[in-house]
Order: structure tokens, then C-alpha cells, then sequence
């Protein structure tokens, strides 16, 4: 089901297959790593902790969704890329936090979701190329 869906969305968006299924699975493991953030965030932690703790349960949480669900890969030797993946990701949303806090909107709730959108793309790029070498 999940496959003829996105096959369906491919066709009439022109979007690669891989890449719609990299956004749905990716929609739940973004609501998973942002209530871990928000949780964070919450009960007073900083943005850069909140963000590293979100992203270690992210990693968690995400390498066998994105592994089996979009790159039909269940290697589990991969999890080294994958962390280092994330890793990088870090590294990058930080830089997009400086770059945006206090230029756009100091409500570290929003710019949250903005650098998630940004590095939606970068994630999937990774993933394919890197980690599951598509």
C-alpha cells in the first residue's frame, strides 16, 4: 500500500519515488525527534542540547525506518554513516541556528522547523548517496 501510494504521488508530482517515501517516513521521525526537542526545550535546556538529544534519538529511531522503508537496506554495519550523517547534520543546523536566530525570529520553536525544512533535502541526498549507496 505504502508503495503504490507513493508510486501514485511520484507520477503526478514528477518527485522521485524514493525521495516521497524519504518524506513520509521522514514526516514521523521529524514528529518523534521534535517532541524530544520540544520535550527538552520544555523543561529548560538549550537549544544546542535540546538539538543533540533529539538528534541521538533520531538516530536511533530513524536508521531502520529510513534503512528498510525507502532504501530497502537493513544492513546494520551502516549505522556508523548513518551516525555520522547526523553528525554533519548537527554541525549544519547550528550554523543555520546562528545564521537565523534574531534575523528571522528569536522563537527557537520556529526556527527549529525552518532548519528542518532546509536540511530535509540534504538529509536525503546523504542517505542516498552515503549511507545506503543508492
Amino acid at each position: 500500500m505504502f508503495d503504490k501510494i507513493t508510486e501514485f504521488l511520484s507520477r503526478i508530482t514528477r518527485l522521485d519515488q524514493q525521495f516521497i517515501k524519504f518524506l513520509f517516513v521522514g514526516a514521523l521521525n521529524t514528529v518523534f525527534s521534535y517532541l524530544i526537542y520540544a520535550f527538552f526545550i520544555f523543561i529548560g535546556l538549550g537549544y544546542a542540547c535540546s538539538l543533540l538529544f533529539a538528534t541521538i534519538a533520531g538516530i536511533l529511531f530513524n536508521f531502520k525506518t529510513i534503512g528498510i522503508l525507502v532504501f530497502k537496506n537493513n544492513q546494520s554495519k551502516l549505522i556508523f554513516k548513518f551516525i555520522l550523517n547526523y553528525v554533519i547534520l548537527y554541525l549544519f543546523s547550528l550554523i543555520l541556528f546562528k545564521l537565523l536566530f534574531g534575523l528571522i525570529t528569536s522563537n527557537l520553536y520556529i526556527i527549529h522547523i525552518i532548519i528542518v525544512i532546509i536540511t530535509t533535502p540534504v538529509n536525503f541526498i546523504f542517505n542516498k548517496k552515503f549511507v545506503f549507496n543508492q
